[in-house]
């Protein structure tokens, strides 16, 4: 192997040129046109555009990523994650293409990429696996007269799935019809396939998965489990090794069923299977992962072992010498994504104006951004991994609490502040998080608030990205100015004394304010008395983003005398993300319940439903299927209802 090409984007490609170029082989980037400046690309050694940015003209394109390994003399491909890792079409092409593919065989990633032949595969090896029905091809009418079978709970899920796509979790047979029109919708535009089939929902499992590794000579090895419980919506958000749960006897017991699993299909590469482990110690098998996973990170931390070295080396057909598992402290890795965790977990779009990665002893972030870089609809909102080891579990959870603190995003919301809230969590300080105690709470945390002396900080530092205003006097001033935060205002009453300190009243609370420095990413500044550093970057001409420890919070200033920003009327209903129109359920004069699914956008990959606010009667829809729409964007109007069912006039109307 001299030249491998990735064919894959952001902070995976990133992490797979490290250990190539650490091996001496050159590397080889392709990119879209929305990625033409992204880290990633200035990494390689070789770069070749293949396409515009949406997926399936660029990242899905067989033929484009082939043409550029051909371009690029290369003779490696590694797939990386998603996208076309687990499709054993382009592990095919590539071998006939005469490039190493560095994965397993297409006859391999066929019999694991099948969930339901997978599930059939491993009854067959011995393996236990959970409960469901598999049948093939199998429509609706069929789905639903199983699941009545069943009984709840359920899970949806989608034959070629992965990553929580075209997955729906069923709570009451009642809503497997819609569950299933959903679920398919979204297994098809992810994966080119909408075949579904049904599992019972396991409640008060723990989701644990066993690294293996196998040769082209036989020899296949675990190297120990992840636990990877911590998730919303069937994707992971933080994850760990070793499990809590799982004491050595019962990690044996787990490598010996993973090692038969891969033996079963004569696995070849780097591999993940992935069981539910119930409180009693029994386990069931999940699904087989044909590829890296993104959480391998902890178990390089836990083992000293570069899985993506071991994956270029068996790919290059080395006999791998049996590995001593010996399991070094504990490692815990957090994923931040551009998402609002407090508004149903909606991508979130636009620039990014700073990011700092954390550094530190014992902390690695694998990123693929940098400061002023776009996020877009066409990728997955995941900007970045952040993992810290520590000699016991404390201690990697309080290393790693510091380094996502210290690991400041601003511009888009992310979810740092719920991460920092799950990591102080009784239940995962106490390793008790099952798969389904996220979901379970009616709100995964509380939306945290800006204090009074964040305010304070925002009232002065939005006078310092405006040269003409009054903040620059250098006698004694007084003067009012109206702050927004996300939906809260706060009237800020500021008096300078001449001297270089600012006394700040926010509502019943003064604070007193003296700006140290102020450079073009930090704010050094004394408030009351206690001298700190603050994150800061410009919004756009008007607006300012502060870092307080981890919580990220967006400041604008307001006119008194223009009062409150008008905003949408309870009557719109708007989207709450751009993105491409999946379904528009409803029609104009339609009378529609609160909670009623309305529009269905899909973003990054993932559907969202807009539902309506409140029940009435549908005066206007804008949108069909297949528009793009933009975030605010008006996708249908509401009318109030009266129990006769005339329109219901506004409060104050004559």
């Amino acid at each position: 192997m001299q030249r491998l090409l990735v064919a894959n984007r952001g902070e995976i490609a990133r992490r797979i040129f490290r250990s190539a170029k650490a091996a001496g082989i050159t590397t080889i980037a392709v990119f879209s046109d929305a990625d033409h400046d992204a880290p990633f690309v200035a990494d390689a050694d070789l770069a070749v555009r293949i396409g515009p940015g949406p997926v399936g003209e660029s990242y899905l394109s067989i033929e484009a990523i082939l043409d550029a390994a051909k371009r690029s003399r290369a003779d490696a491909v590694h797939p990386g994650y998603g996208f076309l890792a687990e499709r054993a079409e382009f592990s095919r092409r590539c071998l006939e293409a005469g490039l190493t593919f560095v994965g397993p065989s297409p006859a391999a990633i066929e019999a694991m990429g099948d969930k339901v032949v997978a599930k059939r595969t491993m009854r067959a090896a011995g393996v236990v696996v959970v409960p469901g029905f598999e049948g093939e091809h199998a429509d609706d009418a069929t789905l639903v007269s199983e699941g009545n079978r069943l009984g709840v709970p359920l899970l949806v899920k989608a034959v070629a799935g992965g990553g929580g796509r075209g997955m729906r979790t069923v709570d009451d047979l009642a809503e497997l019809p819609a569950a299933l029109v959903s679920a398919r919708s979204e297994a098809q535009a992810a994966f080119g396939n909408g075949a579904l089939f049904l599992e019972r929902r396991l409640k008060g499992a723990r989701h644990v998965e066993i690294q293996i590794i196998a040769d082209k000579h036989g020899h296949v090895q675990h190297l120990g489990e992840r636990e990877c419980s911590v998730q919303r919506r069937h994707q992971k958000v933080i994850e760990e090794a070793p499990s809590p749960a799982v004491d050595a006897e019962l990690r044996e017991r787990m490598g010996a069923a993973a090692v038969a699993a891969a033996r079963a299909i004569d696995y070849v590469g780097a591999g993940t299977v992935e069981f539910l482990l119930d409180d009693e110690g029994a386990f069931y098998f999940l699904e087989m992962n044909t590829r890296l996973q993104v959480e391998h990170p902890v178990t390089e931390a836990v083992t000293g072992v570069d899985l993506v070295q071991l994956q270029l080396d068996v790919a290059d057909g080395a006999k791998l010498a049996p590995i001593e598992v010996r399991i070094d402290g504990h490692a815990i890795e957090a994923r931040i994504y551009c998402e609002d965790p407090y508004a149903g977990f909606i991508p979130q779009l636009g620039t990014i104006a700073l990011w700092t990665p954390a550094t530190g002893a014992h902390v690695r972030v694998d990123d693929g951004v940098q400061t002023g870089q776009e996020i877009t609809a066409f990728y997955d909102p995941m900007v970045a991994k952040v993992i810290a080891w520590g000699a016991t579990r404390e201690a990697a959870r309080r290393r790693l609490a510091d380094a996502v603190a210290s690991s400041v995003l601003l511009g888009p919301t992310t979810n740092r502040a719920l991460l920092l809230q799950l990591l102080a969590d009784p239940a995962f300080v106490d390793g008790e998080f099952k798969t389904d105690t996220l979901d379970a709470r009616e709100s995964p945390g509380c939306k945290p608030e800006p204090e009074p002396a964040i305010w304070a900080l925002a009232a002065i530092s939005v006078g310092l990205v405006d040269s003409a205003s009054p903040w620059h006097s250098t006698g004694r001033a007084h003067w009012p100015v109206q702050l927004s935060c996300g939906d809260t205002s706060r009237n800020i009453e500021l008096t300078a004394d001449g001297r270089g300190t600012t006394t700040v009243t926010v509502g019943e609370t003064k604070v007193n304010i003296r700006i140290i420095a102020h450079e073009q990413a930090s704010l050094y500044a004394e408030i009351d008395g206690v001298r700190r550093r603050y994150p800061w970057a410009r919004i756009g001409d008007a607006a300012v983003a502060i870092d307080d420890a981890g919580y990220a919070f967006v400041f604008s200033e307001r006119s008194p005398m223009v009062g409150h920003k008008q905003g949408p009327t309870g009557d719109d209903v708007r989207s709450p993300m751009g993105g491409r129109v999946v379904r528009v359920s409803v029609v104009v004069g339609e009378t529609v319940a609160k909670g009623q699914a309305l529009v269905t956008v899909e973003a990054m990959k993932l559907e969202h439903r807009v539902t309506a606010p409140r029940a009435g009667r549908i005066a206007t829809c804008s949108v069909r299927a297949e528009d793009q729409v933009t975030a605010g964007q008006v996708l249908a109007t509401l009318q109030p209802q009266t129990t006769a069912g005339t329109t219901k006039k506004s409060e104050g109307e004559s």
